[in-house]
């Protein structure tokens, strides 16, 4: 059994296998989850993979590069920060399908490069876009739970608070077993197994 796996706020751990939202207000707290996350990863080795919804990409990948002495050269690649365009939305478009092969594809790829542990983290802002297939958002977050056992990783979902309406954050709640909650990490009594939710809707 691995052990817990710091989350980045002092004294808060979280276990290989969860699926965690954060929900935070404005970009300066989601800098707050974020970064720290994905410092503790950097320290500890793990491969570190970041698809945010904003233009600040190589600001917060120059920022962490300058912070963290171990993080290693480009050709290493612990740390794979990427934009939701080259992610999410590849080809102009969202499918679940698709998205699974990406975090099948990172993070299997990194357990191939010899990674011993994947701390994944996406910002969720996409789903906002007039794009085809973004109302595909709340079933993606359930089949990702199919996923997550497959390899000693955790993933954090981040949603800010005011640009999401209470129907999709409930269905966010529904969707993850952990939340990040005023730097506490709480088991979630609104999730819902996958097969559960999906037959719901």
């Amino acid at each position: 059994m691995q052990a817990p796996v710091p989350v980045g706020v002092p004294g808060v751990n979280i276990a290989p296998g969860d699926h965690i939202c954060a929900f935070y207000p404005t970009l300066a707290e989601r800098d707050d989850i974020l970064m720290p996350y994905l410092r503790e990863g950097i320290q500890a080795g793990d491969k570190c993979i970041a698809v945010l919804d904003t233009d600040d990409v190589l600001e917060i990948d120059d920022a962490l590069q300058a912070e963290c002495a171990r993080v290693p050269a480009d050709g290493d690649r612990q740390l794979e920060m990427k934009h939701s365009r080259d992610a999410y939305l590849r080809g102009g478009k969202f499918t679940c399908d698709s998205m699974l092969d990406f975090w099948e594809a990172s993070v299997g790829g990194a357990f191939a490069a010899g990674f011993p542990f994947a701390r994944a983290v996406g910002e969720m802002t996409w789903a906002l876009r007039k794009m085809p297939g973004v109302d595909e958002l709340v079933g993606y977050e359930a089949k990702l739970n199919r996923f997550l056992p497959r390899y000693p990783q955790v993933v954090l979902c981040l949603y800010e608070l005011e640009r999401f309406d209470g129907e999709v954050l409930v269905d966010v709640l529904k969707t993850h077993p952990k939340v990040l909650l005023g730097g506490m990490v709480l088991d979630n009594p609104y999730y819902l197994e996958p097969e559960e939710f999906l037959a719901a809707r």
